[in-house]
């Protein structure tokens, strides 16, 4: 099957996650919400994945389907996004995004399975297509800081219907076959929970990601805050990425030089010091550079490590539940607990201590990874 299939679902679900996270706050901003309600608002959106992967991921396990799975959770997430037209009342944006999320959070954990299951002995190449999913991010947030400046942000709930309803158009291109065959070896998933260095994985992973919460959440408003043009934040946004592009190229070779356990531990110790730079001195705008290249460290590489583990320890017919719970407990529990926090934090005590709350996050992960992660990922600690 052509790359390019698998590459386009990546490219327009990235999109939309770099139109929904840079900019979608603002949007409630506009909306006349307070840092508390927003925080809030994107908590519901990462809560979500704690518990809709895992159901998608049971199902998609035990019928084979996965490619099914997608299809319907995405075309359900479009129609459930619609529902931000019909008002524009709290409670209600709450239900919305909270049905849409659950829909739109069982997509991408059954077609990384998907993709890896596809590419059998050459996990490598997952860098080479998951870069495209880099490439739509880059390509959604730079061209909308402009396009949205002032009251152009009304304009957001239609190109995100847009790209919802291209991510199901993509999803009807990837043939089931793709997901392959499930081998059905008999180790217990209770088995593999209860093994140190899988422990301290997810564990490691949703403290990475609950340090992600201040950025995801309220990074444009923080800098919005300093001063910071519409079309600089962008920039900004899709410079990190820029960097993630460079290091899901360089990866293989990164894979090849060093160990998982190295570049997880290198990634995770970057991020405490790109949390400190963001929240001490956002001022200086070639620091806020310097920190937003650090996010081929804390992003690109801790994420292709992560699923390369992932990919190890969950084999046979638990990929889809491997890729659920990593899903769930990380970018769900993790960054829920990252969004909840950072929107309290943020409205009692100032944007610069939820940064440092954040890098506080990213040590304690490192700690984990250093304690129960080994060197050789086929070997106990």
């Amino acid at each position: 099957m052509p790359y390019w299939r698998l590459s386009g679902f990546y490219f327009f679900y990235f999109a939309s996650l770099g139109t929904l996270l840079p900019y979608w706050g603002l949007y409630l901003q506009s909306l006349g919400f307070n840092e508390a309600a927003i925080g809030n608002m994107m908590a519901i959106l990462m809560a979500t994945k704690i518990i809709s992967p895992n159901i998608w991921g049971w199902i998609a396990d035990h019928t084979g389907r996965r490619m099914a799975i997608v299809r319907f959770g995405s075309l359900c997430a479009v129609l459930a996004f619609l529902g931000v037209f019909a008002s524009s009342h709290y409670g209600w944006l709450l239900g919305v995004m909270m049905v849409f999320s659950f829909f739109w959070n069982a997509a991408l954990p059954q077609f990384e399975a998907t993709t890896l299951t596809h590419l059998g002995d050459n996990p490598h190449r997952y860098s080479g297509i998951r870069l495209w999913g880099s490439v739509g991010f880059i390509a959604a947030v730079w061209s909308l800081g402009s396009l949205i400046q002032g009251q152009g942000v009304q304009l957001l709930p239609w190109v995100l219907v847009s790209l919802f309803s291209a991510i199901w158009i993509s999803s009807l291109l990837v043939p089931e076959e793709a997901a392959g065959h499930l081998p059905m070896d008999h180790e217990s998933l209770r088995t593999i929970l209860s093994r140190p260095q899988v422990v301290g994985l997810l564990l490691a992973c949703f403290l990475m990601q609950a340090s992600h919460g201040p950025y995801y959440t309220f990074y444009s408003i923080y800098m919005r805050s300093h001063d910071y043009a519409l079309g600089s934040i962008g920039g900004l946004w899709a410079l990190g990425v820029v960097a993630e592009v460079v290091i899901f190229m360089l990866m293989p070779r990164l894979v090849a030089r060093f160990s998982i356990r190295h570049l997880m531990l290198a990634s995770l110790v970057l991020a405490a010091l790109r949390w400190t730079l963001t929240g001490l001195l956002p001022e200086n705008v070639a620091l806020m550079l310097f920190a937003q290249l650090l996010h081929g460290a804390t992003f690109g590489v801790y994420h292709a490590a992560a699923i390369h583990l992932i990919h190890i320890y969950f084999s046979g017919r638990h990929q889809g539940k491997g890729q659920a719970l990593y899903s769930s407990l990380s970018f769900g529990a993790g960054g829920a607990l990252g969004s909840f926090y950072s929107g309290y934090v943020y409205d009692y005590f100032g944007a610069g201590y939820m940064f440092l709350i954040a890098a506080v996050l990213a040590v304690l992960a490192a700690l984990v990874v250093y304690r129960s992660i080994p060197a050789d990922p086929h070997a106990t600690p």
